[in-house]
């Protein structure tokens, strides 16, 4: 941070939001996405725009390279990306045109009910350019995903990209072979099985883990966090996200914009702080933004699983009472209690 601006550099990894719209409300979702979100689905001249911002600030490394990984290159998220696939393919192609070929897309397979069209999707996004897969694999996914189609798509995934294919995580993917499962799991069901597994799970306490998921969680009252800053995290340079309604989300921080991400070089430029009251409190610590919150009417509550929930919980009264630009998008912090999924339809 320099004088009243915010400096942010340009990015080495990022992600791309087809739509916040998914086949299921994960529990443990830090975007809030759900099936009641609206599909607006990101447009191909944005999705262009983007990466090809990317493929010019992205280093020669990171666009290059071949083996996929969570921290370099592009890849395509959301929500579910697989619920427009179409899109999907054509988004793949034009990155891989642009010269962007570490792309992967995040997936929680709830698509992959056959071997025939799993293959067949997999087969046609490879040969669009699409280097890897992220396939999801955890027992928030598996309230709602049947693991036989996780492991299908574990399993043609191999077939289709090889190495290039991570599955997130192999721990619990492992625990559920184990159990023989094939169907899906309630979460009260894989508690009374295996909780113990979920300390080693990266299970960050953001999003909706904050509301659906606070009794595992020690808490905390405010003051323990009042003078923690979010500046490296609102600075940082990896596995950044752009989503389809035009947002620069800093990492895994759902709700909050930096800015139009279709004008990179006027973010790098610096971010006016001036007009930004809640940016300007997360890098001065939690109890600047606790001071604004109550200035806007908001009530502390007795206590908090993380500085993220405190965050979380005064903005989601905040966008409620005022227009602050940077929360974005709104609609993030209706969803944070979304719990039903799609269905068979999906």
């Amino acid at each position: 941070m320099t004088g009243k601006k915010l400096q942010i550099p340009a990015p080495v990894s990022g992600g791309i939001f087809l739509s916040y719209k998914c086949s299921s409300a994960c529990q443990h979702c830090l975007y809030n996405c759900s099936p009641q979100w609206g599909g607006d689905w990101i447009s191909e001249a944005d999705a262009t725009r983007y990466l090809q911002q990317l493929a010019q600030s992205m280093p020669a490394s990171h666009r290059r390279a071949r083996q996929v990984s969570l921290n370099y290159g592009v890849h395509f998220t959301g929500g579910e990306p697989f619920l427009n696939y179409p899109l999907l393919l054509r988004l793949v192609a034009i990155a891989y045109d642009l010269g962007l070929a570490a792309t992967f897309v995040e997936t929680n397979c709830f698509w992959c009910r056959d071997d025939d069209t799993t293959r067949q999707r997999m087969a046609a996004l490879k040969e669009a350019g699409l280097a890897g897969m992220l396939i999801s694999a955890n027992p928030f996914v598996v309230e709602s995903v049947p693991f036989a189609r996780i492991e299908r798509a574990a399993r043609i995934g191999r077939e289709i990209f090889g190495e290039n294919v991570i599955v997130y995580q192999q721990l619990f993917f492992d625990l559920f072979r184990a159990m023989s499962l094939q169907g899906t799991l309630p979460f009260h069901d894989f508690l009374m099985r295996a909780s113990t597994s979920l300390y080693q799970m990266e299970l960050l306490p953001m999003g909706r883990v904050s509301h659906t998921l606070h009794y595992l969680y020690r808490k905390y009252p405010a003051s323990h966090f009042a003078a923690q800053s979010c500046e490296r995290e609102l600075v940082r340079d990896w596995h950044i996200h752009m989503d389809n309604y035009g947002n620069y989300i800093p990492g895994y921080c759902g709700g909050i914009s930096l800015g139009d991400a279709r004008d990179l070089d006027a973010l790098y430029a610096g971010i006016d702080l001036e007009k930004r009251s809640v940016l300007r409190a997360l890098l001065t610590g939690m109890g600047a933004l606790l001071q604004l919150g109550k200035a806007y009417g908001y009530e502390e509550q007795k206590e908090y699983v993380s500085r993220c929930h405190l965050c979380l919980d005064v903005r989601r009264h905040l966008v409620q009472v005022a227009d602050f630009p940077e929360l974005r998008p709104v609609e993030f912090y209706a969803r944070l209690t979304d719990r039903r999924t799609l269905g068979e339809e999906a």
